[in-house]
């Protein structure tokens, strides 16, 4: 997770939002979570993370998480706080074709955000899929469909432990992965 050290002088405030980063109470051994360096020039203070869910040896999703900080309320944003998320995940090409994909997709957002308890309130983003073809030397590559979300809105508070765990249950949404408290019959082996 985001590096506490790079933050050592930020506001008290933002460092201690920083590190409810570090600690998502909200694991699964499929993600892996990583410290990624944050863009310098959206905020004044900044701290970003990467995701990846792996399952069965395959990458299936991965995603990005943007801590944004202005103290001095001079960014077009409706509080000092500022979370920006993006969300990719690989697609069977039946889904893709659905037209409530995207609602879909946005739901998965909205309620990882309302079961993590992560109040928020100028929420935004866009919900987008692509089909990539190959040809000439890449034609026998096939076609691949992804999903990819991205979002943004205002923390209500500087706890943002519930934002982060809100991201990752989208990582996890987004990847197929069961509930935490559900099994998942379809990857244990029958047994004589």
């Amino acid at each position: 997770m985001p590096d506490v050290g790079s933050a050592e002088n930020a506001p008290e405030t933002f460092r201690r939002a920083v590190e409810a980063l570090r600690e998502p109470l909200l694991t699964r051994p499929e993600i892996t979570v990583a410290e990624i360096p944050a863009p310098q020039r959206l905020a004044p203070h900044t701290a970003a993370s990467s995701a990846a869910v792996e399952v069965r040896g395959d990458e299936v999703a991965w995603g990005r998480l943007i801590l944004l900080y202005d103290p001095e309320n001079t960014r077009d944003w409706p509080g000092p706080f500022r979370v920006v998320c993006q969300v990719n995940s690989e697609l069977e090409s039946e889904i893709a074709t659905d037209p409530l994909l995207g609602p879909v997709a946005w739901s998965w957002l909205t309620d990882a955000l309302e079961a993590q308890g992560a109040t928020h309130h100028t929420l935004s983003g866009t919900v987008t899929r692509a089909t990539t073809e190959g040809f000439g030397t890449k034609a026998d590559e096939g076609s691949s469909t992804e999903v990819e979300l991205r979002a943004s809105w205002t923390p209500e508070s500087d706890d943002l432990s519930g934002h982060v765990n809100a991201w990752l249950a989208l990582l996890a949404s987004a990847a197929g992965l069961p509930p935490l408290d559900v099994a998942d019959i379809s990857r244990q082996r029958s047994r004589p």
